[in-house]
């Protein structure tokens, strides 16, 4: 409807009292009243007030009034007015609130001391701060409507199953609002423990990691599907490829297919680097072309060697596989290492066995070796010092 439709709409709604005089509101009584025409009906009564109240208590466009009266209606300012006063006696700015009615506009119908005070209370008693319970109200206003035992306590307690702290079970509940209607994520939890034998540890996994994935009305099939690939549902690895599966769009993992095609691999060999290690297609697309082009281009090795560890493509290209890269080629170029593309596992070992076994054990050459390890020299000096030394 365009804002001239919306306007013209709001125009007839109040036909009938278009030329009673609304007088100018004060402090105490904002909304004057309205003495409707006997021929007007209730229900066009009650629209045309709600229209009037957000547009002058709210400061909503005639549109958007329109629309958010489609969700509420009101005879009186009473209800909506107190409604108003809670939310910033709270500690909700006007836009805030602004912002939550048109979200939820049957908000405005609420009674705050019944509906809305004993979310807060519950919030406050988990160790929410006031401030943080704006916050959290504002990312899902849903929490003022639905019931505090029916839906939010439930909710709460059984992602208390698996998160322990007050804090991580509110943002994990309020970030993904689907949890206030527990039941999905409750009849899911008990199908990958009862039918699966999912470890609890496991289900705690993707609470931290991808919680949405627990909502999914088609879980079971996705499930069933990683089995079949050969995943033990008592392995960690099994939630992992689960939240690849059920967390990466079809598209998004077609690229990332593509991706390692592009460099030489079948799709049989991303499959196989996937039942090995899923963590592989968590990574973005680009990410495996960055890994894969520095292997290629910058080291001269095999792109299918990648397919041993694939492992490869979580780790930091700044932070590990570039330094490391650097202090294994300086070692080969010096002698102290034979040339080969099997370094792979030099990535994957704790930095103090790196340190101790690739750095600190070539005393003459350790103090360089830091150097290149902590960045302090690029990849380009080091390749040009090579030169230098007739490598």
């Amino acid at each position: 409807m365009s804002r001239s439709q919306c306007f013209k709409h709001f125009l007839l709604c109040t036909k009938g009292f278009a030329n009673t005089r609304l007088q100018t509101p004060d402090l105490n009584h904002p909304f004057p009243s309205i003495h409707f025409p006997k021929h007007i009906s209730e229900t066009s009564q009650q629209h045309s007030f709600t229209v009037s109240y957000l547009i002058n208590n709210c400061g909503f466009s005639p549109e958007i009034a329109l629309k958010a009266s489609n969700g509420v209606r009101f005879k009186t300012p009473r209800k909506p007015d107190s409604v108003i006063d809670f939310l910033k006696k709270n500690g909700f700015t006007n836009s805030q609130i602004n912002n939550i009615i048109q979200r939820i506009p049957s908000v405005l119908t609420c009674n705050p001391h019944k509906t809305l005070s004993p979310k807060f209370q519950f919030l406050f008693s988990k160790g929410v701060s006031a401030s943080d319970v704006v916050q959290l109200v504002n990312r899902c206003p849903k929490i003022l409507l639905v019931s505090v035992e029916n839906s939010v306590i439930p909710s709460f307690e059984l992602v208390k199953r698996f998160l322990r702290s007050d804090k991580k079970i509110i943002d994990c509940v309020l970030a993904n609002r689907h949890f206030l209607d527990y039941k999905i994520a409750s009849q899911n939890i008990n199908m990958l423990l009862d039918d699966f034998g999912v470890k609890h540890s496991h289900i705690t996994y993707l609470f931290r990691t991808r919680p949405s994935i627990l909502l999914s009305n088609d879980l079971r099939r996705t499930v069933e599907e990683v089995k079949e690939m050969g995943f033990d549902p008592s392995k960690i690895s099994f939630v992992v490829a689960l939240h690849a599966k059920k967390g990466v769009s079809k598209l998004r993992w077609d690229a990332k297919v593509d991706a390692f095609k592009s460099w030489g691999w079948s799709e049989e060999v991303v499959l196989d680097s996937f039942r090995k290690h899923p963590f592989c297609m968590l990574g973005s697309k680009d990410k495996i072309n960055e890994v894969m082009r520095f292997w290629v281009d910058q080291l001269g090795c095999d792109p299918l060697a990648l397919a041993k560890m694939p492992k490869i493509f979580g780790y930091s290209l700044e932070g590990r596989i570039i330094p490391r890269s650097l202090v294994v080629q300086y070692l080969i170029v010096k002698g102290l290492r034979k040339k080969s593309c099997s370094f792979l596992t030099t990535f994957a070992v704790s930095e103090k066995l790196f340190l101790r076994d690739y750095v600190m054990r070539f005393e003459e050459e350790k103090f360089h070796l830091l150097k290149l390890y902590q960045g302090k020299i690029s990849f380009r000096e080091n390749k040009e010092d090579d030169v230098v030394s007739g490598s």
